[in-house]
């Protein structure tokens, strides 16, 4: 008889469709089949899981729990089992649980390969360093094979990186480390490249360069094949290290010999060869001057080789390579800085650079070439510069227009950079406003012009005319800047909306625009500008900011929420995937990615960004639903928000903003400079840190459970009623401090360039009075607290002083209120002018008055029970004093007061959409522009008043149910 084929276990055929269930997302079915299979077969633990599956994805997480751990105490060993644990445990979030089921597996089947594997990759995914390295061993032990071995080095190497104690890391976990390796050195037993990768990653750690370069430079080096000159460039990074200067020149000598192109090594030889003159290095008389060969260390060698590679160049048929030109200009500046005569021997660098725009003038990245040596010309020589090498652009006859055009994408290039030079060196913002408007009118015609070589372009390509375009915009927002005419703004929106429409996948036009729009208080077009860059992975982190910054201060409360979703979605997922990144790094044995993964993972949990759009997001959920969906008190539960818990890394807090994502050609005197950068974190930190301090303060406020609990005050009273205002006084003197260092920097008044980090919101936080009044407002929260210790008959001066502050926010409030008025979106002179502020303005009273609303309904809280007892006592004692105690009657007029203050509110908004609505945009007088422009302009303008009307809709609705909570303020 014929040999039986592979059999199916019974079980799988059974578990088949639940599986398939659940793969399609049908998790009710899944759950129906898994119960259908229990109950003919009881002791089938994969189905249990199936099932459990099925529960958490359906929202049922308690009961998935509870059945996943009457499978796990069974403490299964068969795999499907164990698999299906194992996703169930990683979709809630608890990857410790894995690695307890497979310490049970490997207890009672240890000779399984699989399942040690398993539980070494479990330990991985919650960082058990210590305790992978023991599982690499043993796996090592039942099956020797190197990369086992290896997991359990690498695994002492992360013990070292994550050691609090360096001593520690350099005395046992390295050098043991080290000592596993050099056994396997000595059995001649290193196979792959990533075990030698490895053995160099210890040894640099360790500080043993020389060891290290011997490894190198031995025959273990020749294993390091996967990167090109791998070894050459580890030798270099070895001799700086060791600062062995002469084989540090020589090896880059040798290299660029090789290479005249690869720019790495043009640093490194003219860093060795200052370095060598600073020591007054000369070679010895005899024999070689180092291990690598020769060395140049005077300026006229090293002046000499350059030269040479440039002859090399000039003498080609083919097209020159760029790296010898730009080293010749790089030596200048370095010899330059140094004070060096021999500078001259390299020629002028005016000539030099109108050289090297002659040959390489039509390729798009002269323009950044040449940008980072144009200090090298002085400023009398700029428009020289200029005009030579203007003369190297060969453009056709003058047009009708007056101008001549490029016959060609070479010469369009070519053009193209001369107008950037121009810009970069500050030509362009020393013309008057006529001579600006001339230029754009001369960028905007090579821009019409240069559209017809790009006819044939798919979509996702851009025009080769697309920088015309950009630049237009540019000297457009420097009039506005310069001479805040609004008209300039709304000519800058047509011309970026119109680049756009033919060239959808700019994604500089659609950074510029969505900073154009924050900046006239229009955040609707935003949304959907940020969505079309298709934003990935890390520059969720990198560019979100650009999102997060504006969405709520303007009003626009429904896309706040998704866009901090959308960032907060990136981070949390971020945990997940780092680690199994570094599993399949462990698992392709890329030791040398594992820490670089861990870094990752740890500069995005270190981010400002990720700080802040946490803080928002929970801020945005209590202003919009707080007292209104749910009350405080539950809102807070629902966020496990504590007052005593702050989770943010203060002390190692990363900006990884990048803040050169917009393309720019300023000079440098316009540029962001080290010091914008400084003090743009200075006041996020701040603001964050006014704005975390808000919230626990908003959590202290909620029930007594979520107070600070009584066993952590410090002080207790006689009663033994624990001291709850204790916690709560410690943050409000936080929060005072945070308010004067935050008056300290908006004194300052930092400008920013346009193209830099946009403002917080904390100078207009501080100028319309919405953080004083908060603070205010929750400042009084603590005398409440100390009201419900003594009775209302006792407490006459207390009750004043709680009287008075209500007073004292009614006044404030309407001062933040006086401060919105005004019309947002006007007309003035048939020109449409925006005034973002009083939205922003809007926005604080709105945050302002939800504030006070809580502190009122806690005050209501802890009045009820006081004036409860105190008519209970009235009655017995037969008082027919029936005058209600001052503090009852001051927040009877204080919710008064907050309708009225609301009612003006929402007045005001419904003045403002009905004057943003009734504007006819049709009747403007749109200067200048052509038809087609205007009609890109007035959709431009259509955008803004959509998105005015949109914020006021938003606010107004929030106010109106903000409106109606006050009507349950009763005691």
């Amino acid at each position: 008889m014929a040999a039986r084929g592979h059999v199916q276990d019974p079980n799988d055929r059974r578990l088949r469709p639940i599986y398939d269930y659940l793969d399609n997302g049908n998790n009710k079915m899944a759950i129906q089949q898994a119960d259908k299979l229990l109950k003919k077969h009881k002791d089938l633990h994969c189905a249990k899981v199936l099932k459990a599956i099925g529960l958490q994805r359906t929202g049922k997480q308690d009961e998935a729990f509870t059945l996943a751990q009457e499978v796990a105490t069974q403490e299964p060993t068969d795999d499907n089992s164990l698999q299906a644990l194992t996703i169930l445990y990683r979709e809630m979030h608890r990857p410790e649980l894995v690695t307890k089921l497979y310490e049970a597996a490997v207890k009672k089947v240890p000779l399984s390969e699989e399942y040690h594997s398993h539980l070494f990759m479990a330990y991985a995914r919650v960082g058990e360093y210590k305790k992978m390295q023991q599982a690499g061993m043993a796996l090592y032990k039942i099956v020797p094979k190197n990369p086992y071995y290896f997991w359990s080095v690498m695994s002492l190497v992360m013990q070292a990186i994550s050691a609090q104690d360096e001593k520690l890391a350099q005395t046992m976990f390295l050098p043991l480390a080290e000592r596993m390796v050099e056994k396997m050195v000595k059995e001649e037993k290193i196979e792959a490249e990533a075990e030698v990768q490895l053995y160099f990653m210890i040894l640099e750690r360790l500080g043993k360069c020389v060891e290290a370069l011997e490894v190198i430079r031995g025959p273990l080096g020749e294993k390091l094949t996967s990167e090109l000159q791998s070894r050459e460039s580890k030798c270099m990074k070895l001799y700086q290290r060791l600062q062995r200067w002469p084989e540090c020149n020589s090896l880059a000598h040798k290299l660029l010999l090789k290479n005249p192109d690869d720019w790495q090594f043009y640093p490194c030889y003219f860093d060795s060869l200052f370095h060598l003159i600073d020591q007054s290095w000369s070679p010895p008389e005899e024999g070689e001057h180092c291990s690598e060969g020769s060395v140049h260390h005077t300026v006229a060698e090293v002046v000499r080789f350059v030269e040479e590679r440039i002859k090399g160049e000039d003498g080609k048929d083919s097209r020159a390579l760029r790296g010898p030109y730009l080293a010749r200009l790089e030596l200048i500046h370095r010899l330059r800085e140094r004070g060096c005569p021999e500078e001259s021997l390299l020629g002028q660098p005016l000539e030099l650079m109108v050289q090297f725009f002659g040959k390489f003038g039509d390729k798009p990245c002269c323009i950044t070439d040449l940008k980072i040596y144009l200090h090298l010309l002085a400023p009398e020589q700029h428009v020289q510069f200029i005009n030579r090498v203007s003369e190297a652009v060969p453009l056709g006859e003058q047009g009708e227009e007056g101008f001549a055009f490029p016959e060609d994408t070479k010469a369009l290039q070519r053009h193209l950079c001369v107008c950037q030079l121009s810009r970069a060196l500050g030509l362009h913002h020393a013309l008057d406003v006529e001579g600006k408007l001339r230029l754009i009118t001369e960028l905007k015609a090579h821009y019409h012009h240069g559209l017809k070589f790009g006819k044939t372009a798919l979509k996702t390509e851009l025009q080769y005319s697309d920088m015309y375009c950009l630049m237009a915009a540019h000297v457009y927002i420097d009039l506005w800047k310069e001479t805040e005419d609004e008209n300039m703004v709304w000519q800058c929106l047509g011309v970026l909306q119109e680049g756009l429409s033919l060239s959808p996948s700019n994604a500089q036009f659609k950074l510029l625009l969505l900073l154009v729009y924050c900046h006239l208080g229009a955040f609707e077009p935003v949304v959907d500008l940020y969505s079309s860059l298709d934003a990935k992975h890390v520059q969720h982190d990198t560019i979100g900011f650009l999102l997060t910054r504006y969405a709520e201060s303007l009003g626009q409360f429904a896309a706040a929420s998704q866009s901090c979703n959308f960032s907060l979605r990136f981070f949390h997922s971020n945990q997940k995937d780092t680690s199994e990144y570094i599993i399949q790094a462990y698992k392709y044995g890329a030791f040398e990615k594992i820490p670089e993964f861990i870094a990752l993972r740890n500069r995005l949990n270190q981010s400002l960004h990720f700080a802040q759009v946490r803080t928002e997001r929970m801020l945005l959920d209590l202003f919009l639903e707080a007292d209104i969906v749910l009350s405080l008190d539950e809102s807070v539960k629902a966020m496990s928000l504590s007052p005593e818990d702050d989770d943010i890394p203060w002390d190692n807090m990363r900006d990884n903003r990048d803040l050169t994502v917009f393309t720019s050609w300023d000079p440098k005197d316009r540029e962001l400079t080290a010091e914008h950068r400084r003090r743009s974190l200075e006041e996020e930190s701040v603001w964050l840190r006014l704005r975390s301090l808000t919230l626990r303060l908003l959590a202290s406020l909620a029930a007594p459970g979520h107070a600070p609990s009584q066993q952590n005050s410090e002080t207790v009273h006689e009663n033994g009623v624990g001291d709850k205002s204790s916690a709560l006084s410690g943050l409000l003197s936080q929060l005072n401090q945070t308010l004067q260092t935050a008056a300290q920097i908006t004194e300052k008044r930092i400008q920013y360039p346009f193209l830099g980090p946009p403002s917080t919101r904390l100078a207009l936080a501080l100028s319309s009075g919405s953080c004083q009044c908060q603070a205010a407002a929750l400042q009084l929260s603590v005398h409440l607290q100390e009201l419900e210790t003594v009775s209302l008959d006792e407490s006459s001066e207390l009750q004043t002083q709680i009287c008075n502050g209500f007073i004292s926010l009614v006044v404030q409030l309407q001062e933040i209120l006086n401060k919105c008025k005004g019309d947002v979106l006007e007309m003035k002179d048939s020109k449409l002018k925006t005034q973002p502020h009083l939205l922003e303005n809007l926005i604080f009273f709105v945050e302002t008055v939800s504030i006070v609303l809580w502190m009122a309904s806690h005050c209501a809280k802890i009045l009820r029970p006081l004036k409860t007892s105190l008519q209970k006592k009235k009655k017995k004692k037969k008082d027919t004093n029936t005058a209600l105690p001052a503090v009852v009657c001051g927040f009877q007029e204080l919710t008064g007061s907050l309708q009225d203050l609301l009612t003006q509110a929402l007045d005001h908004i419904k003045g403002q959409e009905t004057g943003v609505t009734a504007l006819k945009l049709a009747g403007l007088s749109l200067e200048g522009p052509t038809e087609e422009e205007a009609s890109f302009m007035k959709a431009a303008m259509d955008k803004v008043q959509s998105s005015y009307l949109r914020s006021l809709q938003e606010v107004g609705d929030l106010l109106k149910k903000r409106a109606e909570t006050i009507k349950n303020l009763k005691i």
